[in-house]
């Protein structure tokens, strides 16, 4: 019996445990789906209540609309109706405008008809005045006109050639004074010093015995030092002192810098000599651009190649009777910007022009060329401005000036160059040289007169056209220079003009 009941409890407890737990479970089911059901009918509540609010707020949006459009419609119509009163206005006023039109051309009508008869009229009246006048002079209206014209035209030209005789003397007069005080200003606010240069330079040693060493073993670092630089090096008794010549200011100035590191750096023997030669080189490349343009800056001058940049630098080194070519371009430069600027020239091509005038002589060339024919070149390969190339070119009257800037640029050199002082020659020799060049031309007849001008760089000579014919003038011409190269010495060259011409004048009294 106990066995029963140990067996059918533990059942009997499965069963009404799974049984109560059936129960729950279709009560949660239950509870779940009338939750559904409730969750349902309120979204569907919330959805119609939400149609219904949409449904009104539409409704407003459409009525505001409609009241906007009416409220416009009422506006446009309202301007269309003021814009219809004033055309109706302007109507009115233009029909009261075309009216009053209409009465003032019939009013001018009637007074162009007065007028029509009041010429015919005063026309009649002219005839009647003319023949009358014809009758009484003598002389119709076509002679009585050409005898005034001509008595008008008489005194017209008399008046007139007084009055340009007149205009032409005030002219020349202000024009020489305004020139000469244009050049006064200029040459007065000009001042630069004179250097005075020599072909030779002197290096100074710390002792006699150190020239020995300069000349080495058997002459080997002389010689060395001569053959890189190409100068001589002059070794005689002077104490404590070498001295460099050289006709190529560059090479001149290479061999002192290095004679003068080789000194101070002690050694010196072939190697070191071509190690400090090749390094000055190099330094002197450098030196000779940095002076050219350190000379640009100082003139304010820009835009210029290198190659003309390296032609300026190279002027530092050149000298022209004891005078810095650079310097001398420089102040032309500058004279020639100041005169330009007095005359109302362009200053910028007369500065340009003033210092690239003689670039030429920094090239160096084995052939016939002058320093004029070399700058115009390289001028040209630089892309110069053609007035700056014709200020090249005429600066020694070589061809003809096609700008102003160039007559000024050939004025400040002569300022620069030709006045005694500027240049190591001597006022004596300066004098005795013009008046030989002149004394030479002076010994063949038929010359009248001889002028020395433009430093002596060119020799104007006026023969009698009576005594010396064309083909003759031609001829003395080439025995003048011929002469003049073999009895002077001069740097450059000098032009030989021969002028022959007949003036026959005559005075009216």
């Amino acid at each position: 019996m106990q066995l029963w009941l140990l067996i059918t409890l533990p059942l009997a407890g499965g069963i009404l445990g799974w049984t109560i737990r059936w129960l729950y479970a279709r009560f949660q089911l239950s509870s779940t789906e009338q939750r559904a059901e409730r969750l349902q009918k309120d979204a569907v509540k919330d959805a119609e209540a939400r149609k219904k609010e949409l449904i009104l707020e539409t409704r407003d949006a459409l009525q505001r609309e409609r009241n906007e459009q009416e409220k416009e419609l009422r506006e446009r119509r309202a301007e269309l109706q003021r814009l219809e009163r004033r055309v109706l206005q302007k109507e009115e006023n233009l029909e009261q405008k075309a009216s009053a039109v209409e009465q003032e051309q019939q009013g001018l009508g009637a007074r162009e008809r007065n007028i029509e008869e009041r010429e015919k009229a005063l026309q009649e009246l002219e005839i009647h005045w003319r023949n009358e006048m014809e009758r009484v002079s003598g002389l119709t209206q076509e002679d009585a006109r050409k005898l005034i014209i001509s008595s008008l035209e008489d005194e017209v030209r008399h008046d007139s050639q007084g009055l340009i005789n007149k205009i032409e003397q005030e002219a020349v007069a202000v024009a020489e004074k305004r020139a000469r005080e244009i050049l006064v200003s200029t040459v007065q606010r000009m001042a630069s010093e004179v250097n005075a240069e020599i072909t030779v330079s002197s290096v100074s040693l710390p002792n006699d015995e150190m020239k020995g060493r300069i000349i080495g073993r058997e002459g080997r670092n002389i010689r060395t030092l001569e053959t890189l630089t190409g100068v001589d090096i002059i070794i005689d008794d002077t104490p404590e002192a070498v001295v460099v010549s050289c006709f190529d200011p560059i090479r001149k100035e290479i061999a002192k810098r290095s004679l003068e590191r080789l000194i101070s750096d002690g050694r010196i023997h072939p190697t070191r000599i071509e190690e400090v030669v090749q390094k000055v080189t190099t330094d002197m490349t450098q030196t000779i651009y940095e002076e050219g343009e350190k000379i640009l800056y100082e003139l304010n001058i820009h835009h210029l190649k290198p190659e003309g940049i390296r032609g300026l630098g190279r002027l530092a080194f050149r000298t022209s009777y004891g005078q810095n070519v650079l310097a001398h371009s420089k102040e032309v430069a500058v004279l020639a910007g100041t005169l330009a600027s007095e005359v109302g020239a362009d200053v910028e091509i007369a500065k340009r022009g003033g210092i690239l005038h003689d670039i030429g002589k920094s090239i160096e060339t084995d052939g016939d060329s002058n320093h004029v024919e070399l700058g115009v070149e390289l001028a040209k390969r630089i892309g110069e401005d053609a007035r700056v190339i014709n200020a090249i070119a005429a600066h020694h009257g070589d061809v003809p000036h096609n700008s102003i800037e160039s007559v000024i640029v050939q004025i400040a050199d002569a300022i620069s160059a030709s006045r005694p002082g500027a240049r190591r020659e001597t006022l004596d020799n300066y004098i005795k040289r013009l008046e030989n060049l002149e004394a030479i031309a002076e010994e063949y007849d038929g010359v009248d007169r001889a002028y020395a001008i433009q430093a002596g760089r060119e020799l104007r000579i006026m023969v009698n056209h009576e005594k010396v014919s064309d083909q003759e003038a031609r001829e003395i011409a080439k025995d003048i220079a011929r002469k003049i190269e073999e009895r002077l010495r001069y740097p450059g060259r000098i032009k030989v003009t021969m002028i022959r011409e007949t003036r026959v004048v005559e005075y009216a009294r």
